[in-house]
């Protein structure tokens, strides 16, 4: 079990307050992810990758989180039932230079699929089936899929039970397995798109209250983008950045990631996938 969390504002007058809305969303989700948690901030055209150890709130004051301007964001809280708890293996994945993936739930194939993609020329970090998706989606978008495209090959090929929110330079997109048993509620005003998978990280939101609210279907990739301006329903049909990891801290830039116990922080000119 874990929690994912996603805040996509189409009110730019709102990009100074981004961290101060979403930090709430990602503390609510501590019951579900105790063992450490991340987020992916899109921001004057660029994405930073924060994640540790670690409950929410501490991880959240560790990165001044509520400090935080931008465009978009998504989080994840993190229950380590697949691969040990490390900052390494948290939430969010890169899957390419602006996709990030984050996700509540277990893909079964991942191991089978892991070794499909390292014969395809994709490279991994850690043992965690969730980078395994974000592998998958960075194998498909450098094959020439456009987003939309790659989440429907996904639902063909990821064999699991989840629930995903994928960022992009932007907007952000929600996908769940066509059984949708892991849960998800999407928020949308005037002002924002907002999911999370418990109604309760969003209740704090200003005009929630009028928020048209629901249930994410199964199978149906839904997409936020500033291009689009709107959200696109896609029903599914049948169908090298390096990195380094020492124990100096926390510190990106175009070379690499450095990683350690104590978290992980990555921008978009050099993400670890």
């Amino acid at each position: 079990m874990c929690g994912i969390v996603g805040l996509y504002l189409k009110n730019p007058s709102l990009s100074t307050k981004l961290g101060a809305l979403f930090e709430p969303m990602l503390v609510a989700m501590s019951g579900r992810g105790p063992d450490s948690a991340g987020y992916a901030l899109y921001h004057d055209g660029g994405m930073t990758i924060n994640k540790a150890t670690g409950l929410p709130e501490q991880v959240a004051k560790q990165f001044d989180l509520k400090a935080a301007q931008g465009s978009h964001i998504i989080g994840h809280t993190r229950m380590a039932t697949e691969s040990a708890v490390s900052a390494a293996g948290s939430h969010p994945f890169s899957a390419g230079m602006d996709v990030c993936l984050v996700h509540n739930g277990s893909f079964s194939n991942h191991n089978r699929l892991r070794e499909t993609l390292r014969r395809e020329g994709i490279d991994f970090e850690t043992d965690n089936d969730t980078e395994v998706a974000a592998g998958y989606l960075t194998w498909r978008l450098r094959e020439g899929d456009d987003l939309k495209t790659a989440l429907y090959s996904a639902l063909d090929v990821l064999d699991g039970f989840y629930t995903l929110t994928i960022g992009t330079s932007d907007g952000f997109a929600v996908l769940r397995d066509p059984i949708a048993c892991k849960p998800a509620v999407l928020a949308e005003t005037d002002d924002y798109v907002a999911m999370a998978s418990e109604y309760q990280a969003l209740a704090h939101l200003p005009g929630i209250e009028q928020a048209k609210l629901w249930e994410p279907e199964p199978a149906t990739v839904y997409v936020w983008t500033q291009a689009a301006g709107q959200q696109q329903n896609h029903p599914h049909s049948p169908l090298s950045v390096a990195s380094s990891v020492d124990s100096r801290g926390t510190s990106v830039d175009s070379r690499g990631t450095s990683v350690d116990s104590r978290g992980t922080s990555v921008d978009s000119r050099g993400a670890s996938l």
